[in-house]
């Protein structure tokens, strides 16, 4: 139980009023009035796309549930991904395909206009979010990774759905070690045959200190969906220390599916 973290599980359900600064999924965003919305190229030969808003939170409100303090009492996190591509963060060229925002004055905000590029359908419709406070114990694929497997391999996984915070619900496989390895510039998607037995010992010392900031699991209702790859998620990885310093653009963006 002493591996036991916090975490605060997501409801996306059903419609919801506009407040500036509320936690929501969708719509359109609060954000300042010099906000540069955030594009991303995919690569050679391609033009930069808008990225997607995903969903904001109210942070005077998380700190209610944060029981770890992991996250700052004031101001909005925003989160964004570039919903066209989907890349699943497997490559160091995926850097600006998902990011995060703190804006430290919510009242400075005020709801923001979309792109004109950005398509009709990655203009997500907004809706409530519901939250709870709710226990997070490691997958085994964690406490593998970890060197935990004797104290954990007992609990089954929890698929808890869309959530912040708390030890991620893992579908393919751990993913701190790989967050480490890939911001230091390694490229997993074919394999691991350039990658030194030097390196990947240095990651593995380093790989704890990730921790899960958003999961987000397929989002439906009567007349949307949002799925990502095969009834997938992504997850917004951040070392502990930059929780702590609130420097929410190091985040990293993994996408795992069945």
């Amino acid at each position: 139980m002493s591996l036991q973290r916090n975490s605060i599980n997501l409801d996306i359900s059903g419609k919801v009023q506009y407040r500036k600064g509320g936690s929501r999924f969708g719509g359109r965003p609060d954000i300042p009035e010099d906000f540069e919305w955030p594009r991303f190229c995919s690569g050679e030969g391609y033009q930069s796309v808008p990225l997607a808003f995903i969903a904001q939170f109210d942070c005077s409100v998380l700190r209610q549930y944060d029981d770890d303090h992991m996250l700052p009492d004031h101001g909005v996190l925003s989160f964004f991904y570039e919903t066209e591509s989907m890349r699943w963060g497997y490559s160091p060229s995926d850097a600006g395909c998902a990011r995060v925002f703190w804006f430290e004055d919510a009242s400075a905000l005020s709801e923001g206009c979309f792109p004109d590029d950005l398509p009709l359908e990655r203009q997500y419709p907004m809706l409530h979010i519901g939250m709870q406070k709710l226990p997070s114990l490691p997958d085994p694929e964690d406490c593998y990774e970890f060197g935990l497997e004797q104290e954990c391999n007992p609990y089954s996984d929890q698929n808890t759905g869309s959530k912040l915070l708390g030890w991620p619900d893992i579908i393919q496989g751990s993913m701190a070690f790989e967050c480490e390895l890939i911001t230091r510039g390694s490229f997993l998607g074919c394999g691991w045959d350039d990658i030194t037995e030097e390196e990947i010992a240095d990651a593995r010392d380093h790989a704890s200190s990730w921790r899960l900031l958003f999961q987000l699991d397929m989002v439906e209702t009567e007349d949307f969906s949002l799925m990502f790859g095969d009834c997938g998620r992504i997850y917004f990885f951040l070392p502990a220390e930059d929780f702590h310093a609130c420097r929410f653009e190091n985040a990293w963006l993994m996408l795992q599916c069945y």
